[in-house]
């Protein structure tokens, strides 16, 4: 990391106040997004307050946002439970077996599950049967 990267002033980060990895304020006003989420907040539409470099050279960043302005996290709606269902079925379910597993399958390298692919056994504690088909449906 690099000193100039240091600068609790914002001055030369386009006004933003930047620290460097455990050198932030450590008061509750100010926190990530990951930990708005597990205080049930969201950023409710606020710009970022300040940020963090850490890795090497300072290649990566986290903004920090004001507490006092974050917004309770919105309900989930049936609606939306039963969207996300969906989306990761779509993820979680062999194309050749059917078999939904309850991690998402590596589709786009593989395009199935380990065991269409290269025959190792699957754990049957790791997926959900199939549905079975109905009997007038075939």
């Amino acid at each position: 990391m690099r000193a100039r990267d240091f600068d609790p002033s914002g001055e030369h980060h386009g006004g933003l106040p930047t620290f460097l990895w455990n050198m932030a304020p450590r008061d509750e006003r100010l926190a990530t997004r990951r930990q708005l989420r597990a205080m049930g907040l969201r950023i409710g539409g606020q710009q970022p307050a300040a940020q963090i470099f850490y890795g090497s050279g300072g290649a990566r960043f986290a903004y920090l946002y004001r507490v006092d302005l974050a917004k309770p996290v919105r309900p989930m709606t049936l609606a939306k439970e039963a969207a996300l269902d969906r989306a990761m079925a779509k993820r979680q379910t062999c194309p050749q077996c059917r078999r939904r597993y309850y991690f998402c399958l590596p589709l786009k390298s593989l395009g199935t599950c380990l065991e269409c692919h290269d025959g190792t056994p699957a754990d049957p504690s790791h997926y959900i049967a199939p549905p079975a088909k109905h009997l007038l449906a075939a």
